[in-house]
């Protein structure tokens, strides 16, 4: 059973989650922009029920329900220790999260949806995947979108070998944009994890995460796999909607 967790003091380490987050991504905020424009341009009931794959503290699924007051997110992660922060700081009986290991294949039944999602969203979070996961990720999602249906993706991706000073070039103009925007400097991921370790508040959630999601990747994804996978898998359209430096969002839609 999970802990409860004093709201102020959630949203106090979801602030610091999302300071740590910007010292990597100073376009954080355009990022969640982009995706809430994607899907109020091709979503086109006022109620649409998205998927957050890897819903983490909740940052996204936030300003989803903000841009889109019909919507309904269903967060899906497999860090206790996020997705209480998530409940506790956001506390909307529009978002629900749930427990699940995105490379277990029975995650979406898990989710226990009341009917077909009209999107599956994600943001810095998919680049933890290998490739044959992420594929099988992709082909599951694509299976329970109905037709006009939406996958939408913000993260680091890369050109790979198709590209290898394309991709060293990205990651420079991002860390030159961190550091014009005054981001660069901000507490870093694993400064963040050491303060939650010794936070007294968040105890029992750090010994119920024990080590928590594996982060060993040893068969990146480029982002002309998410496309094929994408297409692959059955989407009629796939492309990247933007990007700035290494940080990208890619669209699929059904």
């Amino acid at each position: 059973m999970t802990p409860n967790l004093d709201p102020a003091r959630a949203r106090y380490w979801l602030e610091r989650w999302n300071r740590q987050q910007e010292r990597y991504m100073p376009d954080r905020e355009l990022r969640f922009e982009v995706i809430g424009d994607v899907l109020t341009d091709l979503l086109d009931r006022p109620d649409p029920l998205i998927v957050d794959l890897g819903v983490g503290p909740g940052t996204l699924a936030q300003r989803l329900l903000a841009r889109l007051p019909g919507a309904r997110v269903v967060g899906v992660d497999a860090d206790p220790l996020l997705l209480a922060l998530a409940e506790a700081a956001h506390g909307s009986h529009r978002l629900r999260t749930v427990f699940a290991d995105l490379r277990d294949p029975g995650w979406p039944a898990a989710l226990d949806l009341d009917r077909a999602p009209d999107a599956f969203v994600s943001t810095t979070a998919l680049h933890w995947m290998n490739r044959e996961p992420l594929r099988a990720l992709i082909r599951t999602c694509a299976a329970a979108l109905p037709p006009g249906g939406v996958f939408v993706d913000g993260d680091h991706l890369y050109e790979g070998s198709a590209g290898p000073r394309l991709d060293t070039l990205g990651r420079a103009l991002t860390a030159r944009r961190a550091e014009r925007c005054g981001t660069a400097g901000a507490e870093d991921w694993a400064d963040w994890w050491s303060a939650v370790e010794t936070a007294p508040e968040l105890t029992e959630l750090v010994r119920l995460r024990d080590g928590g999601f594996e982060h060993a990747v040893h068969d990146r994804p480029t982002v002309h796999d998410y496309l094929a996978f994408a297409v692959e898998a059955g989407f009629t359209e796939a492309g990247t909607v933007w990007q700035y430096g290494d940080d990208r969002v890619v669209v699929a839609i059904r």
